[in-house]
């Protein structure tokens, strides 16, 4: 159930990623808006990530 939620979040994340810089930002005339977008849902894949596979060592 951990990876699917897991995926799932990281899907909905994936999918803002194309819509809001094309939609929420199109008004931003700066490229560092949506980099800014970007680089912050990122950071939250990343986490996302780590804290999915930290178990996977005790796993036999």
């Amino acid at each position: 159930m951990k990876e699917k939620s897991s995926a799932i979040m990281i899907g909905i994340i994936v999918l803002a990623a194309f819509i809001i810089p094309f939609t929420l930002l199109k008004g931003v005339e700066k490229w560092y808006g949506s980099f800014l977008f970007w680089l912050i849902l990122t950071l939250i894949v990343i986490v996302c990530n780590t804290m999915l596979t930290k178990d996977w060592s005790n796993e036999e």
